[in-house]
């Protein structure tokens, strides 16, 4: 199926209850007939509590990276396709957030709550990085709410997607063991460098949130035979995932008919060309793929009697 369209959908479903009321008042024709007319093709099975979320296992495979879990080297990977040579190091994505403290938790805000810009950001990056330094870390500034960090703290550390922590008690994801002591000190010392710093002032004073604390993840190392990977016919939607995040159902419902619309329905058209696709759907836990080539007897049969109910497809990942 690598020649032809492969539709990738993180976050097509949840298993928080204002989620599982927003799929039953879906409406997704063009998904149902996409579903009538594959088959069958793969499936990621996994775990809610995985530090990789099953559509960045999926996209990892794509990709030819093969990695345990929370390793999967995304920073690395970046730094590939920018064009630069990762040199064999260990890298890992660094991102500015809120950490909200409850009277017995700790819940990580979506870094878009914070509205950071390119000038607070890398204000915050040069006050950071001597403390970094420190730790044979160097930072360089990649976005707003994302910088790159080098340093061998980060080779064979696993960590936690950013998905899986975003809007959640951060204690189930916060890296352990002994490798990850470095780290947890790190986050530390920029909780109380951060709790006074003349940026946080002048942003609680204008009604933003403070950034209070950081996020190590993507780590790793890429092998030497790596190359820039853009999987062909690739589409990846994005609306669902922050939709999610955030909890607005709402907006999560408005997201799936947009690309039942548009992205669905290209593969339908692909389908009455005789070209291959891939349709894959991923959850919590699990990713599961149906594929295609045509209009042929098989796939007429499945359309009028092979169709699985939404609801029950949702209930699988």
């Amino acid at each position: 199926m690598s020649d032809g369209v492969h539709l990738m959908i993180p976050f097509a479903a949840s298993g928080e209850p204002g989620c599982r009321d927003a799929i039953a008042g879906l409406e997704l024709p063009q998904l149902r007939r996409l579903l009538g007319r594959l088959a069958p093709s793969a499936s990621d099975e996994g775990d809610p509590q995985s530090l990789s979320p099953p559509h960045e296992r999926v996209l990892a495979a794509a990709c030819g990276l093969s990695a345990p879990d929370g390793s999967i080297p995304w920073a690395a990977w970046q730094v590939l396709q920018d064009g630069r040579d990762p040199a064999g190091q260990a890298w890992a994505w660094i991102t500015p957030c809120h950490w909200h403290v409850a009277t017995d938790h700790i819940v990580m805000k979506h870094p878009q709550e914070l509205r950071l810009d390119a000038q607070d950001s890398k204000a915050l990056l040069a006050a950071m990085q001597p403390f970094f330094a420190q730790d044979g870390i160097a930072l360089d500034y990649h976005a707003p709410t994302r910088w790159l960090a080098s340093g061998e703290l980060f080779r064979g550390l696993p960590t936690a997607s950013l998905d899986r922590v975003m809007g959640r008690d951060i204690d189930a994801w916060v890296p352990r063991g002994p490798a990850a002591g470095p780290l947890r000190r790190l986050q530390q010392e920029m909780q109380m460098l951060l709790y006074t710093h003349p940026v946080n002032d002048e942003r609680v004073r204008g009604g933003l949130l403070p950034v209070n604390s950081f996020w190590a993840s993507g780590t790793g190392s890429l092998p030497p035979s790596a190359r820039p990977c853009a999987p062909a016919g690739l589409l990846l939607p994005h609306g669902l995932r922050d939709a999610a995040l955030l909890q607005d159902w709402k907006a999560w419902s408005a997201a799936w008919q947009q690309i039942d619309e548009q992205q669905c329905r290209q593969l339908d058209s692909s389908l009455d060309r005789d070209q291959p696709v891939t349709l894959t759907l991923c959850g919590q836990a699990n990713a599961r793929s149906w594929s295609g080539s045509g209009t042929g007897l098989w796939q007429r049969l499945r359309g009028a009697f092979g169709r699985e109910p939404l609801s029950k497809v949702f209930d699988t990942l």
